[in-house]
């Protein structure tokens, strides 16, 4: 895929330089019609939203409702079936010693380790339409419509258009953002929310545009705290510095109207957020994230902890201690590597050549850029700082991507070689590069195309990770009469955290109930508790998967075979 936009991208720069002009009278008619569109800026915002939704919608038969794969999905499950049953929380259940699951407290509550905002959509498509999906579905038309928005309060309203489309077909689409249960949606609204605040506020200060800051940073709070308050800062700051100027010239209402309706929303999101870490920690000051930490610090130059408290949670935090010694050890390479996922999932060749002629832009533009260019530095280098790093991490940052990439379009469009319109061209191919490498990624497989791998992330990887066996798995093990346990074994020197023990809210109430092999007598408790379920060894690292019926168990088994 990459090889293939790089040469859309080639072959557009030769068409700019040799015949700009191709297609010239098809593109004005086409810009004529997206200019009278984006004139009515209430409709540009939901036709970007509904376009996207819809889009996704009629991807589902290539790009179906995806299974989780990972340890972060797991939980964020975890946490909207949690909400779905009316509740914050779980209680610690009997058997937790053999439950364990990376991302996942079991102690002093059964709780997943993150942050709620994530959580809250994925329990609306669960309760509203059935399945944690819709919430996905939900969140990403949201976002792709309120980059739009945030777009129009920094361009004319046919830019903000174009960058908002752009950012549909490269997030909302086939990204594993829009095929995933951790995507960067959420965030990705809040930081949109407080970046489309801003120059609203500053022109008109209206009470509703200071609500709207107010939960946009209320949502990077919830959903990715460290990465929002880095982005958050220049931000605040900035506009901190605008009121003390205005309150010095004598108009002191403007802090009033600016800075009460933002402090109130603030105040009853941390309000509702301390509440929620006291009910699933026992203290309004210390997050399930805290807990689920040990041993392992957010930082590289932070020292490792103390030791696991059981030998579950040390196979858990194995890999986590790798990547810590990693991060201390190899910082340049770590922040190299840093990079280019960044580069691959939100720019890629298609967006690249654009983008680099910023630096080539009038005086007057990079002022006008300024803000943008100084809250993508800072948050830049707070990505360089914690120990891990994916795509969602930055969510936060995708609105000021596609500011500064429409600011970089908006430079080369004026730019001319030996009198030829050369940057016009190349502007124009830049959205006609990405709908035919939508056209690719959708027909491709259908014609045998190697897609890219999950790692590392581009704008089209599919999510298909190992764990995707599990699925086939616990299909086969329900389909069994009567209820289930699954017994999942390891080889001792398994380089990747344990991700196939995952349970939902209930526990007691699933016909499969995943745990982990602690050997024959921890498990006979195990067994014993659950006296009425059939025992099955689960042994993921076999190729194929092997699963067999547990040998202590076998006396009560019957003729039944294997799955």
């Amino acid at each position: 895929m990459l090889i293939i936009e790089t040469g859309f991208v080639l072959l557009s720069l030769l068409i700019a330089f040799v015949q700009p002009t191709l297609g010239s009278r098809w593109f004005e008619k086409v810009e004529m019609r997206f200019w009278q569109l984006s004139r009515h800026r209430v409709l540009s915002i939901v036709c970007v939203g509904v376009v996207a939704l819809v889009m996704r919608g009629a991807l589902l038969p290539i790009e179906p409702i995806p299974q989780p794969t990972i340890p972060d999905e797991f939980s964020y499950l975890l946490m909207s079936d949690t909400f779905a049953h009316g509740r914050l929380t779980n209680p610690t259940h009997p058997m937790w010693i053999h439950l364990e699951a990376p991302g996942v407290n079991q102690q002093p509550t059964y709780v997943s380790k993150y942050f709620p905002g994530q959580g809250v959509p994925l329990a609306f498509g669960q309760v509203v339409f059935g399945h944690p999906f819709w919430g996905v579905w939900l969140s990403v038309g949201i976002m792709c419509a309120v980059i739009c928005w945030m777009l129009q309060g920094w361009f004319a309203p046919f830019w903000a258009l174009l960058g908002a489309l752009l950012a549909l077909i490269r997030l909302g689409t086939f990204s594993y953002w829009a095929n995933s249960y951790f995507g960067g949606a959420v965030p990705a609204i809040g930081g949109a929310l407080v970046l489309g605040a801003l120059p609203r506020i500053k022109r008109w200060q209206r009470i509703g545009d200071s609500m709207l800051l107010g939960f946009g940073l209320a949502l990077l709070a919830s959903s990715r705290p460290f990465e929002g308050l880095i982005f958050s800062l220049p931000i605040v700051t900035a506009l901190l510095v605008w009121i003390w100027k205005s309150c010095g010239s004598g108009n002191r209402r403007i802090a009033i109207r600016v800075l009460v309706p933002s402090a109130l929303v603030l105040a009853a999101a941390f309000a509702t957020m301390l509440y929620y870490f006291w009910r699933t920690t026992g203290s309004p000051f210390r997050t399930p994230y805290q807990i689920n930490l040990d041993p392992v610090p957010l930082f590289p130059w932070q020292s490792l902890r103390s030791s696991p408290d059981t030998n579950m949670q040390a196979a858990f935090f194995g890999w986590e201690i790798d990547q810590h010694k990693f991060a201390r050890a190899h910082f340049v390479i770590s922040s190299i590597t840093r990079v280019i996922q960044f580069y691959l999932f939100f720019l890629g060749p298609a967006l690249t050549f654009p983008f680099l002629m910023l630096a080539a832009g009038t005086r007057r533009g990079m002022l006008r850029m300024r803000i943008l260019l100084i809250v993508f530095s800072v948050s830049a280098f707070g990505l360089l700082l914690p120990i891990y790093y994916g795509p969602s991490y930055a969510a936060a940052l995708t609105c000021v991507v596609y500011a500064l990439l429409l600011a970089a379009m908006q430079c080369v469009r004026r730019w001319r070689w030996r009198g030829k319109s050369t940057g016009l061209a190349i502007v124009r191919a830049v959205p006609v590069i990405c709908f035919l490498m939508l056209l690719v990624r959708a027909i491709g497989p259908l014609h045998g195309l190697r897609l890219p791998q999950a790692a590392p992330l581009t704008w089209c990887s599919p999510h298909l990770f190992e764990q995707f066996s599990r699925e086939r798995v616990q299909a086969a093990i329900e389909s069994r009469t009567g209820l289930q346990l699954a017994l999942v074994q390891y080889p001792n020197d398994r380089p990747q955290p344990v991700d196939w023990v995952q349970n939902l809210a209930d526990i007691d109430g699933q016909k499969v109930i995943w745990a982990n092999d602690m050997g024959v007598q921890r498990n006979q408790e195990l067994i014993d508790y659950f006296k009425d379920r059939r025992v099955w060894l689960v042994e993921p690292d076999e190729k194929p998967v092997r699963v067999t019926p547990y040998a202590q168990n076998l006396s009560s088994a019957g003729s039944d075979g294997e799955p």
